[in-house]
């Protein structure tokens, strides 16, 4: 493989004309991607790694036919959506028979941050009300008007909350307020909407929108207890608000039983809004809003023209014509249940054996492993999550971490993933959690006198002092915060790598 550069060079030269926040996956020790083919990615030395991460190569690396859409597509015509094309509204079509009948009217853009922020335009101007609720630890896209609403990038101390968001628990039965010992979590969790929606009345706001994931990705791969939605529905549209389903991260089948993972919680949910981004080109930039007649002729009778140059261009919806054809024809819905049914079978038989794994949680090929460093008390490993990935990293496997605590491991592989690869996954995490296991045995024992009764929990600083030196990155700033955590001499440990 051709290279313009060494790796150091390229490493160089990033530094010195890429921005700094523009973080790499493993900065300790980062990876050169120079090809990749289907679940496998590719280093400058030919070495192969398995992908259990890129939610956005949705039907493989690579694809051919994605690749010959495109390529003929672009030898014929590629031009703004102002000139009328048959490709736009054929793509529209065929979204339209995955979707329930109200979902009707789409508006493309290049990117899911795009895509949700023409959708709290959407919400505002249907009603002309103003707030919006979103989770705690959300993240809907980078552009200004998400990252007030995304609780995932507020900086404690830096960013002041607007007056027109409100932050709602997370519904995430593990580690949050409400447990799966609850009675009715699910109603639990929607009754904070409701007080936050009767706070604002009484404080002379109005709701424009609840918006959130369909699963919560940077939340740490959190799945909402049944019934929540419909709640929060019921109480959103009381108050004159809609409801926005972010499945940018999500969707296009991923979920397997299902093609929207906003269709897990029941026909009778279908929500106003719904956003869709990274699957959709399969790396190539597109993404989509749909929504009801009813929000589109609201928006369209504010006398605003909406445009968008490249959403919905000829080369883009040939893309996404193509991995729609891809999904239908290799049964990516069908594999994703199969082989997420398994990979959860095999974690689950791995949580039994390993301490370190507090919970196992996910459907279809988007699983989330919550590491602990204590059962009873839940306790986030966040330090030894991090040490897994690089350790996963040098047998070939590409995992990252996320959620609050940055101790969850998250899977979201390409859908062509296999049983093979599940097995092949789940083998060498546990060999990595055996060491470390291991390790901290031996670490305990060595602080513990010889008179006191073994325990599983590690002694308070032995975890750090025992994984530090392996990750440690000796370039990190340690002056600079992420979300209100100063780093320190262990700051890699606390890095999120996010995709």
């Amino acid at each position: 493989m051709c290279e313009l550069y060494s790796k150091q060079d390229t490493l160089a030269l990033r530094g010195k004309y890429i921005g700094p926040s523009c973080e790499v996956f493993f900065a300790a020790d980062p990876i050169k991607i120079v090809r990749a083919q289907r679940q496998y990615m590719f280093d400058e030395k030919g070495v192969q790694y398995l992908d259990c991460i890129n939610n956005v190569a949705h039907v493989g690396h690579c694809h051919p036919e994605v690749f010959t859409a495109a390529l003929k597509q672009m030898e014929l015509l590629n031009t703004n959506s102002r000139f009328l094309h048959d490709n736009i509204v054929e793509y529209a079509k065929r979204l339209s028979a995955t979707l329930p009948e109200k979902l009707s009217v789409f508006y493309f853009t290049n990117s899911g941050s795009e895509a949700n922020d023409l959708a709290l335009r959407l919400a505002r101007q249907f009603r002309d009300h103003q707030d919006v609720i979103t989770l705690d630890h959300a993240y809907h896209g980078h552009l200004s008007s998400l990252i007030e609403i995304s609780p995932y990038k507020f900086r404690k101390g830096k960013d002041v909350k607007k007056e027109f968001v409100h932050v709602a628990p997370t519904p995430d039965i593990y580690r949050g307020k409400y447990r799966e010992d609850h009675s009715d979590p699910a109603s639990a969790y929607a009754d904070e909407v409701r007080k936050i929606i009767e706070e604002a009345h009484n404080n002379g706001r109005k709701i424009a929108a609840f918006i959130a994931e369909s699963m919560q990705s940077c939340g740490g791969q959190i799945i909402p207890p049944a019934g929540y939605f419909q709640k929060v529905a019921e109480y959103v549209h009381k108050a004159g608000g809609v409801f926005i389903a972010d499945e940018v991260q999500v969707g296009f089948g991923r979920v397997g039983k299902h093609f929207w993972s906003f269709q897990m919680h029941g026909e009778d949910f279908v929500p106003d809004i719904v956003t869709m981004g990274k699957p959709m080109g399969n790396g190539h930039p597109m993404a989509c809003v749909v929504t009801t007649n009813e929000i589109a002729e609201a928006f369209n009778n504010a006398g605003v023209e909406y445009f968008n140059t490249y959403g919905g261009n000829p080369v883009s919806c040939a893309v996404g014509l193509a991995v729609l054809d891809i999904i239908e024809k290799e049964d990516l819905q069908g594999n994703a249940m199969k082989v997420g049914n398994y990979l959860i079978e095999l974690l689950n038989k791995l949580k039994a054996k390993h301490t370190l794994i507090g919970n196992i949680r996910g459907i279809g090929l988007f699983i989330g492993i919550d590491l602990v460093k204590d059962h009873e008390e839940r306790t986030p490993a966040t330090a030894e999550a991090q040490h897994v990935i690089y350790k996963m990293k040098e047998k070939r496997v590409l995992l990252s971490v996320d959620g609050p605590h940055r101790n969850v491991l998250k899977i979201k592989p390409p859908m062509c993933f296999t049983e093979e690869n599940a097995k092949f996954m789940v083998d060498q995490l546990d060999g990595i959690l055996t060491a470390i296991e291991e390790a901290m045995q031996a670490k305990t024992q060595s602080v513990i006198p010889e008179n006191t009764p073994c325990r599983t929990k590690m002694h308070k600083d032995a975890h750090v002092e025992l994984l530090s030196d392996s990750i440690n990155d000796p370039t990190e700033n340690p002056s600079r915060k992420r979300n209100g955590m100063c780093t320190n001499k262990h700051s890699l440990l606390s890095k999120r790598l996010k995709t």
